[in-house]
């Protein structure tokens, strides 16, 4: 069993329409139900046009749900990229195999070189970043990765190429926490379309990629969308979806989820779904309705003035002061980023505006202690009926 199976019990014009036809009765209906009772048919009146006059009872909603369970703390973290190589083409993405850029793989004295970097901006997690190239960038090298990382951070999380479980499981003992893997979009249609060569144009490996990490016991696991591919309603309810299946089935695993919203980068690709700031904040705010326990990141796609406003409403992690290039930190600046950031204040100046808004900032992933569960054992997994 995986999430392929739930998956193809949805059709997607049918769910579209369906979040299209909600109205303010089912709103309402939604906006009533005590915490943990969202169902999904409620998360689509939340994130469908009937819910648009009732964003600012669902900001309260949200932001009360969020202070009960995070409290007012925000967690920073910087993006390490150490490879633009990639072995796939996807039509929107500045990395893709395609688009004819200077390639860099960064080696050990470079890594360390970057991680220093982070480390004195004030960072104890760190994400590691790359193209899609298990050859050239595979286990082997992100496991010397980590081993550098181990020495200065507290956590380590990824967001790489999909792998298989055993894969997963070596990078456990070497370090890793957590894992970021987003479909992009969930339409096959759609998907086959911007991804016609390499090993991401299989859309079930990539969409069964959660599934062997919760096998594998990973600490945590983030999933989303990248909206502007397709229609983002449908997209974030077929996100939501397998959020709810991954809860339900790997039920002692963190989850996150992630906002990406299409940016302009190396090549013409320009998005076919405009996700409006005001959208934007809808579907975070329903996304907390829908799980109180799901962390919610925010990432400087956005720009300054909306992260200050937007992060209060439901967020519990704010990236800053990032390079979405290998070598951007220290190395080499000048290589070309993945996509063009829109808050480009310094992890301070941002920590700064937190406190200012009587927030706490924390510079790590929350401790393993947190957790409160051995990731290595098999008891991560337990099926149960998804409720719709």
């Amino acid at each position: 069993m995986s999430f392929i199976d739930t998956l193809n019990r949805l059709d997607w014009q049918t769910t579209k329409a369906a979040i299209l036809a909600k109205q303010a009765s089912d709103v309402e209906r939604a906006l009533a139900r005590p915490v943990g009772q969202l169902t999904l048919e409620d998360f689509q009146a939340l994130i469908s046009p009937a819910a648009a006059d009732s964003l600012e009872q669902m900001a309260r909603i949200s932001h009360t749900r969020t202070v009960e369970r995070f409290g007012y703390t925000q967690q920073m973290y910087a993006p390490v990229y150490l490879s633009n190589v990639c072995s796939n083409i996807c039509t929107y993405c500045g990395f893709s195999a395609n688009n004819k850029i200077p390639r860099k793989i960064l080696n050990e004295s470079e890594i360390e070189q970057e991680l220093e970097a982070v480390k004195a901006l004030g960072m104890d997690h760190v994400l590691f970043v790359t193209g899609e190239a298990n050859v050239r960038v595979g286990v082997p090298y992100l496991k010397k990765a980590f081993e550098i990382a181990r020495r200065q951070f507290s956590s380590i999380s990824m967001e790489v190429q999909p792998l298989d479980q055993d894969a997963y499981e070596a990078l456990i003992d070497a370090g890793l926490s957590s894992v970021l893997v987003y479909q992009e979009t969930y339409n096959r249609a759609s998907y086959a379309t911007y991804h016609p060569k390499g090993m991401k144009s299989n859309f079930e490996y990539r969409l069964e990629t959660p599934d062997r990490l919760g096998r594998a016991g990973v600490k945590k696991i983030g999933l989303g969308a990248l909206y502007g591919l397709d229609d983002w309603r449908t997209d974030s309810f077929m996100v939501a979806t397998h959020l709810r299946y991954m809860e339900q089935t790997y039920w002692k695993t963190r989850y996150s989820l992630s906002f990406p919203r299409i940016r302009p980068h190396e090549g013409d690709f320009e998005p076919v779904s405009v996700m409006t700031d005001r959208d934007l904040v809808q579907l975070v705010c329903a996304y907390r309705m829908l799980s109180s326990e799901v962390e919610l990141s925010m990432s400087t796609r956005e720009h300054a003035s909306f992260r200050d406003h937007a992060h209060k409403l439901g967020i519990t992690t704010l990236s800053a002061g990032s390079k979405t290039n290998p070598g951007g930190y220290a190395v080499d600046p000048q290589t070309l980023e993945q996509f063009e950031i829109s808050d480009d204040r310094s992890p301070a100046e941002v920590a700064s505006m937190l406190r200012q808004g009587g927030y706490e900032v924390v510079w790590k992933d929350w401790d393993a202690t947190y957790d409160g569960f051995d990731s290595s054992s098999s008891s991560n997994v337990e099926h149960r009926t998804l409720n719709v």
